[in-house]
């Protein structure tokens, strides 16, 4: 079940406020009664007045409510799971989370412009199957391969530079791990490399040699600039500093092409520096449009039917009763009384 216009729930807070007034009333008008006079006598002049009554009014009220308001938020079941086939290519994001992807020297940092660039090629995707891994001195596994992109967006903007907690940068545990997201199936594999290029490991070509032996594809991206940047330490988004090496000297973390160009050539694929985001959105779809579409299986929830007219009925009926039973209710006791006194 999904729901489809979420926002209308923030009017649930109304129904306690319609307790709390009709309370109130209720207090009011007991209140007035005593000062009228003696209770007992003011319930033989009104027989037909009741506690129950306006008790009845007022849940019948909020049920009533309560429908419009799940009407507008209009619920959506899916009435199966079934088995759809489509054609696409399985695409794995490794994001590079290393403490230099917080260098500044492209807007607003490396790390952001990194989300930036994967959430856009995201955008353009058709049936493609996606997964996300971070890695840093080590490799984490995000985000299994999906069709959900929406997860996917959200998955990649929680990404940080505190997950993977290894000091550095390893690309041949990155390519490792994203070779491992691929099935044996033979479906066409992409693995899209977004970093600075700073690697501290050594066997990144080979890791590279052995996922194209597996036909995977390496795109890299390089996102930086030669020219370099420091790397902030922040605290609640302010500058304490920068960091430093073990010489107290402020690092210079520079983009390095050179070692991104190996890896992707290493596989076929290509590279592509990510500072001009449309560049690399161009490159990425003509890279795209090269490699053959296969097609898999994907279970999905299907015939997602919409709900709102059973809660706008519900609503409905219960106005109905309210107008035309309840309101008349106390004419039919006065002609009740009537009948009983004229007997």
């Amino acid at each position: 079940m999904e729901l489809d216009e979420k926002k209308y729930l923030y009017l649930l807070f109304i129904l306690p406020l319609l307790v709390l007034v009709f309370l109130a009333n209720l207090y009011w008008k007991r209140k007035k009664q005593r000062e009228f006079g003696d209770l007992e006598m003011v319930k033989k002049l009104s027989p037909e007045s009741s506690v129950f009554k306006p008790v009845l009014k007022i849940v019948v009220l909020i049920l009533a409510f309560l429908g419009l308001i799940f009407a507008l938020v209009n619920p959506k079941i899916g009435t199966k799971m079934e088995t759809v086939k489509r054609e696409g290519i399985d695409i794995v994001f490794a994001m590079d989370v290393s403490k230099s992807m917080l260098a500044e020297d492209v807007a607003p940092n490396r790390l952001d412009k990194s989300k930036q660039i994967v959430s856009q090629i995201i955008n353009q995707l058709g049936s493609d199957r996606i997964g996300i891994v971070a890695y840093a001195g080590s490799a984490f596994p995000v985000l299994p391969i999906t069709t959900d992109y929406s997860v996917a967006k959200m998955f990649l903007q929680s990404m940080n530079t505190d997950m993977v907690s290894s000091v550095g940068t390893s690309f041949n545990e990155a390519i490792k791990l994203s070779s491992t997201y691929f099935d044996d199936k033979k479906t066409s594999k992409l693995l899209i490399m977004i970093s600075d290029g700073e690697d501290h490991n050594e066997g990144a070509e080979e890791a590279a040699e052995e996922a194209n032996k597996l036909g995977i594809k390496i795109i890299t991206i390089g996102v930086g600039t030669e020219k370099g940047g420091t790397i902030p330490l922040k605290r609640n988004g302010i500058i304490e500093g920068f960091k430093k090496d073990n010489n107290n000297q402020v690092v210079i973390t520079k983009l390095v092409p050179e070692s991104l160009t190996a890896i992707a050539k290493a596989t076929k694929g290509g590279y592509v520096n990510g500072n001009n985001t449309k560049e690399v959105l161009e490159y990425v779809k003509n890279a795209l449009n090269n490699i053959q579409k296969t097609e898999f299986e994907a279970t999905e929830m299907a015939d997602f039917q919409s709900q709102f007219q059973w809660f706008l009925g519900f609503a409905f009926l219960l106005l109905f009763v309210d107008v035309f039973l309840l309101e008349r209710k106390t004419s039919w006791v006065k002609k009740l009384n009537l009948f009983n006194e004229n007997k």
